[in-house]
């Protein structure tokens, strides 16, 4: 049986080169749509949860077009709210081997960054729900989104749902201490954190020491220790770890560790060719939020994410377009890629 799973956020247009162009160079830009609780609610959708997603979008095509792509995924549009003059925007440009991908936001004054309080009613919203999911970004994107995300976190807890949080530190939105400070309020209704290698050292100063993420290799050791410093700072039931090799910009390692105040949990590491990273950890949110809403087994829980997530990075787009059994097909071991007939 379905559950019921919330996430609130911004959809933006994402506009991107075709062939690894450069944007300097590019003629034709391909649009597509995503953005962090976006994607998370559009995979949940592909394995068969109910999934709701609660945004703020203007009352124009665009607006259209954003929340009939959500709907076409079975995602459920009926809480989001339709006002303000813009949808967000951002420009990707892919890199390759050497060359870095770069994004450029033109997302300032946007109609979910213009909510305010009192816009939804959490408490129907809520009702009857299992699960709800939002990230760091979010809040970051003006002080009235900050205040919402803060209304629908205690709102959550307050109705009994379980709440899980991937801090997803922008440095193009808000400074640190500006992250510090609001998520460190935020995260005290929050059952289970997500994070990268870089977002505890972004948003609460905790660093893996003596590890540089440029270097293509972690020392996991040093990232059960950031685990267990997050665990206590926010108090949370369960604390991941995505943990992203970066040998270039076309190929990865990929992991994740898992810990819930005593034992350490370290997944498959995957070799990844890249095709379009974007939206790795938010479909890592996802699969893993699947596996816990259904109570699996922590271990099974965190090798679907890992799974989930490592698919997504060979899908071009923002979103995971993967069902449940291709990704178990993965977690348990069946990477060879061969055509299935």
């Amino acid at each position: 049986m379905s559950k019921k799973i919330v996430t609130f956020g911004e959809i933006m247009l994402r506009l991107a080169p075709f062939n690894y162009e450069r944007i300097v160079q590019a003629v034709n830009l391909q649009a597509t749509y995503g953005g962090g609780e976006a994607n998370v609610a559009v995979s949940l959708a592909h394995f068969g949860e109910e999934v709701y997603f609660v945004t703020r979008l203007p009352q124009n095509l665009i607006g259209d077009a954003a929340e009939n792509r959500l709907r076409g995924f079975g995602v459920h549009t009926n809480y989001i709210d339709r006002g303000g003059k813009r949808l967000g925007i951002y420009f990707l440009e892919h890199g390759a081997s050497i060359r870095p991908s770069k994004v450029v936001y033109d997302r300032a004054s946007s109609a979910i960054a213009e909510v305010t309080s009192g816009t939804f009613d959490w408490d129907s919203i809520f009702s009857g729900k299992d699960w709800f999911h939002i990230t760091g970004i979010t809040p970051a994107l003006s002080p009235n989104a900050a205040e919402v995300s803060l209304e629908a976190v205690e709102a959550a807890k307050k109705n009994g749902l379980k709440v899980s949080c991937d801090l997803n530190y922008r440095k193009k939105l808000w400074t640190k201490a500006e992250a510090k400070t609001t998520m460190t309020k935020l995260v005290e209704f929050v059952d289970v954190v997500i994070a990268n290698e870089e977002d505890a050292a972004d948003v609460f100063g905790i660093e893996a020491e003596t590890t540089d993420v440029t270097s293509g290799t972690l020392d996991i050791e040093k990232y059960k220790s950031v685990a267990g410093q997050l665990q206590k700072l926010c108090d949370a039931e369960l604390v991941a770890i995505t943990l992203r090799e970066s040998l270039s910009a076309s190929d990865n390692n990929w992991s994740a560790m898992l810990y819930d105040g005593s034992d350490f949990l370290v997944s498959r590491k995957y070799h990844i060719h890249l095709i379009d990273r974007v939206g790795g950890g938010d479909s890592f949110g996802a699969g893993l939020i699947h596996g816990l809403v259904n109570s699996w087994e922590k271990r099974d829980a965190l090798e679907f994410a890992v799974a989930a997530s490592g698919m997504k990075q060979t899908i071009p787009g923002d979103m995971n377009l993967v069902k449940e059994d291709e990704v178990l097909s993965i977690a348990k071991g069946d990477t060879s890629g061969r055509v299935q007939r």
